[in-house]
């Protein structure tokens, strides 16, 4: 039997839900085909699970090496990791609850098993009509859309030559179920995801290395930044070796250890760790669903979609990782509604990169949006920086954690804010305003014009902006 759809959903993670939950408001009929579990990626394997260990890891840091600076006596302070762990889950689930409730209250039909696009046929002239194979093992279901939104989104890229057993070479989904923490861990890769992890683990006790390849970790945020992050997690123990060209070949594994070696700066050096945490990035998940089917087409890996989110089949759209970008889960959400939108009204709302706040969620966390002041003077503009320390800030201090800074890039000519840069405590919630002042083109000025509270760690960016011009109040 054929079941009939205004849009079809492939995959139900932070964009499709998202996009199934706006074409249920504008009164489309909507099914969302998921083979796992609603709220994908983000929810079960990314980033509610890793940030609920990251919490963990913060409390246990501070209850071993700074209460007393609060004037707290801690004795015997033990980890349980199986605790930890519970935990951790106790929150997916409640938010995986949370969104098959969303569903019902939308009317939205969910098909738990696996989609796949197929060719013309006798549902339908125009490929898209979707064949799930069920789940429970029950026969295949048909669906008839009018339109399709392919939201299948990513998995950990894996490295030739590094066999991952989820024993001793883990990716980040295996980190997530780990039952016991290692004595020491090498992680290759310094992007968000691994040092994330090196935060983490380091934190927890273990000892950590990371080996990046490029010239510094983070390599997508300001320099001064970077060198921030580079410093405190150096000064808390976690090694980190950039220029490393891992040689592959030499990987083994011994006595229940891990050994490879890499190329660090023309000179050979071996590394070895319990385990080793391969993260060097995401890619598309495009196969077994059926694109073959199609005149859908695919570069680099990533399906090739227009500013409304279209692929070569106009009737066919794809948001969220599968078509590369800043692989995010807002980015998704907001990719999604857009390509509702447009199935619903037409509307294009063409993403801008630029107004795209990203977040890190180590210890210190960093937050920007916009503009590097590297990429500013690249891109041709004359600048004007404001920067401001959180030593500054009388809130940073009665927290007891004041290291870091917020800095503040505009265009001298035209005092446009072309960039925001921080990195300390609580920045990834205090980068919301710099995304509204994105959104609204403020200028430093009007920032810090804002009558910001006090005490709270909103005021550095104030004091930030009026640095700009050099009218920082307290620094």
């Amino acid at each position: 039997m054929a079941h009939n759809y205004d849009v079809v959903i492939l995959g139900g993670g932070t964009g499709g839900y998202v996009a199934a939950i706006r074409a249920a408001q504008l009164g489309l009929k909507t099914a969302i085909v998921e083979r796992e579990r609603l709220g994908g990626t983000c929810l079960h394997k990314g980033c509610i699970p890793s940030k609920a260990l990251l919490r963990s890891a913060e409390v246990y840091r501070l209850a071993n090496e700074t209460a007393a600076d609060y004037g707290v006596e801690v004795a015997g302070v033990t980890l349980q990791f199986d605790k930890v762990q519970a935990r951790k889950q106790a929150i997916v689930e409640q938010l995986s609850q949370g969104v098959m409730a969303l569903m019902k209250k939308g009317k939205i039909d969910v098909y738990n098993g696996t989609g796949r696009i197929l060719g013309p046929s006798i549902f339908s002239p125009m490929p898209g009509t979707i064949s799930v194979e069920m789940s429970d093992g029950s026969e295949n279901e048909m669906l008839v859309p009018t339109n399709v939104v392919i939201a299948t989104g990513s998995k950990p890229r894996s490295m030739a030559g590094l066999p991952v057993d989820g024993k001793h070479v883990l990716n980040s989904d295996h980190a997530l179920q780990l039952e016991a923490l290692p004595k020491s861990m090498l992680i290759v890769g310094g992007g968000v995801i691994g040092i994330e992890w090196a935060s983490m683990l380091c934190d927890f006790g273990v000892e950590v290395t990371v080996i990046e390849y490029g010239s510094a970790i983070l390599p997508t945020e300001d320099a001064d930044v970077i060198k921030e992050v580079t410093k405190q997690l150096e000064k808390r123990g976690v090694r980190i070796v950039t220029d490393a060209r891992i040689d592959t070949e030499t990987f083994k594994i011994e006595n229940d250890n891990v050994f490879i070696s890499a190329n660090v700066r023309e000179q050979a050096e071996t590394f070895v760790a319990e385990k080793l945490l391969l993260c060097v990035g995401r890619e598309a998940n495009t196969q077994g669903i059926g694109l073959e089917n199609t005149e859908i087409e695919v570069e680099n890996g990533f399906i090739q979609v227009n500013d409304s989110y279209q692929t070569k089949e106009s009737h066919m759209y794809a948001i969220g990782d599968v078509i590369g970008g800043l692989q995010l889960a807002h980015v998704a959400s907001h990719e999604g509604i857009c390509a509702i939108e447009h199935i619903a009204t037409g509307k294009t709302e063409k993403l801008d990169a630029l107004a795209v706040p990203k977040c890190v969620y180590s210890h210190p966390e960093v937050a920007s949006i916009g503009l590097t002041e590297r990429a500013a003077k690249e891109q041709g503009f004359t600048l004007k920086v404001g920067k401001f320390p959180f030593k500054a800030i009388g809130k940073a201090l009665v927290n007891g954690d004041a290291e870091g800074f917020i800095k503040i890039v505009a265009d001298e000519e035209t005092n446009d804010v072309l960039g925001i840069h921080m990195v300390g405590s609580h920045v990834t919630d205090l980068i919301g305003e710099a995304s509204l002042a994105k959104l609204l083109d403020a200028t430093p000025w009007e920032i810090g014009q804002a009558i910001h509270p006090h005490p709270s760690l909103n005021e550095g960016i104030a004091e930030a902006a009026l640095a700009v011009d050099s009218r920082a109040i307290h620094f």
